[in-house]
């Protein structure tokens, strides 16, 4: 294995388990975390935004469902950041973000440019 595809394993792992590692706090519904999302008006919806991180990223993870799961992360970060925006909270969402969209480019550069296939990019 050259070292281009050891750099993108272990970039999309990383991309990847920041979500499931925020998805599986979420079920745990632990004191801090409840506390901190109910001051956003999340609270009452951990278990559901839990599962959305996972299996989103579950869809991320599977090159045969990769782009539908970096649109629905993407969308699912995006809110995320605009609900920290409108109330004033740390940016926790852009660090993720960044890394699935770096992790998708490399995986896949037709996501970000058309005429690309991922063929012609990793030949």
């Amino acid at each position: 294995m050259n070292a281009k595809k050891i750099a993108i394993i272990a970039l999309t792992v990383l991309a990847s388990a920041l979500p499931v590692l925020s998805g599986a706090m979420k079920l745990s519904q632990s004191p801090e975390i409840v506390e901190k999302l109910s001051k956003v008006g999340v609270g009452d919806y951990l278990v559901p935004l839990g599962l959305m991180e996972i299996g989103f990223t579950a869809l991320f993870v599977y090159s045969k469902t990769m782009k539908i799961g970096f649109i629905l992360l993407t969308c699912y970060f995006a809110g995320a950041l605009a609900t920290e925006l409108s109330h004033g909270t740390a940016f926790n969402a852009v660090l993720p973000l960044a890394l699935i969209w770096i992790a998708a480019f490399l995986r896949d550069p037709s996501i970000f440019l058309p005429g690309k296939t991922a063929v012609q990019a990793n030949a």
